[in-house]
Formats: C-alpha cells, sequence, structure tokens
C-alpha cells in the first residue's frame, strides 16, 4: 500500500508546484527596458539615478573630519576613490596651499583645479553645505559642481559614503 502511496503523494506535490509556477507567471507585466540602449534610455536611467540622491547636507562635523584627513595626507595626494584607466572621477587632493578639487585621471593623476580652499574655516563652509545630490552634478544651485553633460553628470562624484569612508 506504501508503494502506491508515496509515489501519488509526490505526484500531486509536482502539479501543486507546477500550478502555482504558471499561476505566478500570468497576468500583465511591465514593459521590458529597451534592449537597444541608446541615448533615450540613458537619459530615462540618469533621471531615475538623480531621484535617489541623498540630498541632506554633509554638515560640519564631517567636513571638518575630512579636511582634517586630507591635511595628514603628502602634498598631491588624497581623497581619490577610484583607481582605474582613463576619468576616475572627482578627487581632493592635498596642495601646498590647502585642497584642490579635480578631475582624476587614471586612478592617480589629478587634473587642474575645479575649485581650491586655503583655510579649513573655507572648506568645511562650503562642503558643510553640499550633498550627494548637489556634488553629483545636477544642483544648478551648486555652480562648482553643476554641469550639462550628462556624461560628467554623476559620474564617479563625491558623495558622502565615500567622504566617510576617507576619514
Amino acid at each position: 500500500m506504501a508503494a502506491t502511496i508515496i509515489p501519488l503523494i509526490a505526484l500531486a506535490v509536482i502539479i501543486l508546484v507546477i500550478v502555482t509556477a504558471v499561476r505566478a507567471n500570468r497576468g500583465p507585466r511591465d514593459p521590458l527596458p529597451s534592449r537597444n540602449g541608446g541615448e533615450e534610455s540613458a537619459r530615462a536611467y540618469g533621471l531615475v539615478l538623480r531621484d535617489k540622491l541623498d540630498r541632506s547636507r554633509f554638515g560640519p562635523v564631517l567636513a571638518g573630519q575630512v579636511w582634517d584627513r586630507l591635511m595628514s595626507c603628502k602634498v598631491g595626494e588624497g581623497l581619490i576613490h577610484e583607481f582605474h584607466r582613463d576619468f576616475c572621477g572627482h578627487g581632493l587632493i592635498r596642495t601646498p596651499d590647502g585642497i584642490k578639487l579635480c578631475d582624476i585621471q587614471d586612478g592617480h593623476h589629478p587634473g587642474e583645479a575645479i575649485a581650491q580652499w586655503h583655510s579649513r574655516d573655507e572648506f568645511v563652509a562650503f562642503f558643510a553645505g553640499q550633498s550627494d545630490y548637489s556634488c553629483s552634478g545636477w544642483d544648478e544651485g551648486s555652480p562648482i559642481f553643476f554641469t550639462s553633460d550628462e556624461w560628467y553628470r554623476n559620474n564617479q562624484r563625491l558623495t558622502r559614503e565615500k567622504l566617510r569612508r576617507f576619514v
């Protein structure tokens, strides 16, 4: 008798799993994203990422900690958060006169200064008011970071997480 009941129970379980799987896959689905990508798809994805950016200010404590950590670095070194070929995003580099914000190339080559700060007070006053959103390049109210170049926006930019990891 057990030889008959066990296969019937196994068959019932298999049928239950199949019915459940079929029901789960029925019904309307969200449209699939375009498979050919292109500028329109990239632009739409960029807007999704923009809307997820944190807009809360870094604050004076984190900004001061970043300055202090940068000043402990050798001149020419600092916050470089990406190490690969070509463009590596924004970095904060110690200079003989203070700190500069610049593009980093090839993981360790600081570019020309986008902005410079010569004192802790200047630096903290500026960065305390920044956020992931303002540093991303999307915020027109932040002229040091703002860009209309879609490739450059939110491309390996400074974020609260990167600043915290650095300090």
